[in-house]
């Protein structure tokens, strides 16, 4: 099986190139793939520092890269995007695709514990498996220097990775994050059938829990809220996560946006702020 990414798929965008691979992840027990969008380059010898992009539930690895706009900002920033999938596929695993909050494309950045779900291990898919990927098979990405975002569920996913591997990642923002997904329906289906019943196992995946554990950080956390996504207050919580970053002086912007909702719109208008926001913390 080649572990070797496969490139499937390439357009040119704003002077740069969206790609996409494919590759068998022995992580994940299945094949994966992933997007990359390459800025221009001027010289063959530059590398790009990467912003990592964690899609919510549901999506794949083209909703981001075909919705978000988001080239725009790193063709002129230099900013290269790496967006994967977010769960594994094709394992049939029964009752896998019974609900679209649960299972494939829910795969909420976690190592599951319980042995029906043992595939289910995106935690170290996008910590491990995928930056040592990228630097053996691509010597224009600089993974040295990388940046964590993502949406929903995977805004779960960026703050949750940025605060467990705070020497990995130079910054972190998310668009409506699943801040405390311990005390929210999502989370709590996810993690009873993931992690089986032990709340300690819980909270190592929980935003709000892991910033009072991991609060030396000094870049500041960009986070973007619409005020009319209906998933706000029984879902999101950002307000639980805004509290708990108060009371460990973490420093947060969070943006509440009058009128948008939870879905790309809103992403793709605010996204221009948050590639700069990683732009800057990349090129310190």
């Amino acid at each position: 099986m080649e572990t070797k990414p496969t490139e499937i798929g390439s357009s040119k965008m704003f002077g740069g190139y969206n790609k996409r691979y494919k590759h068998f992840s022995p992580t994940l027990g299945c094949s994966m793939t992933f997007h990359i969008y390459f800025p221009p380059c001027s010289s063959p010898s530059h590398k790009f520092p990467i912003l990592y992009w964690l899609s919510g539930l549901t999506c794949t690895d083209e909703n981001f890269i075909i919705k978000s706009g988001a080239q725009r900002a790193a063709s002129a920033e230099g900013v290269a995007l790496i967006a994967p999938d977010t769960s594994p596929r094709g394992l049939n695993v029964e009752g896998e695709a019974d609900s679209w909050d649960f299972g494939v494309g829910a795969g909420f950045y976690l190592n599951a514990t319980q042995q029906k779900w043992k595939n289910w291990r995106m935690y170290d898919y996008v910590v491990k498996e995928l930056p040592k990927l990228l630097s053996e098979n691509f010597p224009q990405l600089d993974t040295s220097k990388a940046s964590i975002s993502g949406h929903s569920m995977g805004g779960h996913g960026a703050l949750t990775i940025y605060l467990k591997n705070l020497d990995k990642y130079k910054s972190a923002s998310a668009f409506a994050p699943i801040a405390n997904p311990i005390n929210c329906p999502w989370g709590q289906k996810a993690f009873t059938n993931y992690l089986g019943n032990d709340k300690a196992a819980w909270e190592e995946y929980d935003a709000t829990c892991l910033i009072k554990k991991f609060h030396n950080v000094s870049a500041t956390i960009l986070i973007d809220q619409g005020e009319d996504d209906k998933f706000l207050h029984d879902q999101l919580l950002a307000q639980k996560f805004e509290e708990a970053c108060r009371s460990v002086n973490v420093p947060l912007l969070l943006r509440l946006q009058p009128g948008y909702d939870h879905s790309y719109f809103f992403i793709s208008t605010f996204i221009d702020d948050h590639i700069r926001h990683h732009a800057q913390a990349l090129k310190l």
